[in-house]
Parts: structure tokens; sequence; C-alpha cells
């Protein structure tokens, strides 16, 4: 199966694309959409769905699994960030996907096996497990490929089986 994962945001959002059959994870793309700070913010969120919709058309993902956000401090930048997770939830939902989100805290455990692993050991477990010669850079383009090895470690993936999400 083919799986979509994205680190949601509208400056940067990070993308990651796996393939995982029988055990085994395959890591066919990952990287970043990045918006210029000058365009109008509309154009941003435009610019994230357009690249997207064209992630979804080359790779034809089984299902998309996004990181839910956490902010405790800075409203501004949570806001921004929520409404570029919508755009890639739509552009999910507008191609057919099902969407699959998780909490941080999931993502850490289905990882690394410890919830409140830090970001060097995630990304150090992506590169292990995804068997990458480095870590995946930037870092938004490790935490998309964390989602998607999360989303295969869960149960939904047995729930999108049965239902004929997955080819």
């Amino acid at each position: 199966m083919v799986i979509l994962g994205i680190d949601p945001g509208y400056a940067i959002t990070g993308y990651g694309v796996l393939d995982y059959r029988a055990n085994h994870f395959t890591c066919l793309d990952y990287g970043v959409i990045s918006t210029k700070p000058a365009l109008p913010f509309e154009k941003r969120l435009l610019k994230i769905a357009d690249d997207l919709t064209e992630l979804i058309e080359k790779w034809r993902p089984s299902a998309m699994a996004v990181e839910e956000l956490f902010f405790s401090r800075n409203t501004t930048t949570a806001i921004g960030a929520a409404q570029g997770r919508g755009v890639a939830v739509l552009s999910g939902a507008r191609a057919g996907l099902p969407v699959y989100e998780y909490t941080p805290m999931q993502v850490k455990l289905a990882v690394s096996g410890y919830g409140r692993a830090d970001k060097h050991q995630i990304q150090q477990m992506v590169r292990v497990l995804l068997g990458l010669p480095g870590v995946p850079k930037p870092d938004d383009a490790a935490d998309a490929l964390a989602v998607a090895i999360c989303h295969a470690h869960s149960g939904n993936r047995a729930e999108a089986l049965a239902r004929g999400g997955y080819q």
C-alpha cells in the first residue's frame, strides 16, 4: 500500500510517500512544499493544494495520514498552520482518499516505541526503518515520513482493507 504522510503547515508542508508491503517499507519520495511569505495568504494555501494534488496524481496513494497540530502559545501561527492542515485534508478528500489523523504522541510511539521521544530520536528511527543513508532533510519531510510510518503501523490499515480502501 502506498501512504502519503503529511506534516502540515502554511509556510512549509512536509510530505513523505511510502510503500508498505509484507512488513517492509520502501521510501518513494519525500520533501517539502514551501510558500513564499510575500504571497497573499490565499495564494499560499492554493500552492499547497496544487502541489498536493500533483503528488496524489503522481503516486496514487491508498491513504493520506496527517499529523494533528499541537500549539501551546502562538495562536497566530496555530491558526495559519491549521488552515494549511485543512487544505491538506481537503486535497486528500477531494482525491477520494481516506484521510487519517494522528497526534504527535501517536506518531512518536509508533516510530520509536516511546511517546515522548525527541525529534532526533524520531529522525534516526525514520532513517533506520526506511533504510536511508542519512536522516531525511528538512525536518518537515522527516516528520511527514514518520506520520506515514505511524499509519502503516496502526490498526487503521485493517479498517481500510475491510472497506476496500487499499489495493
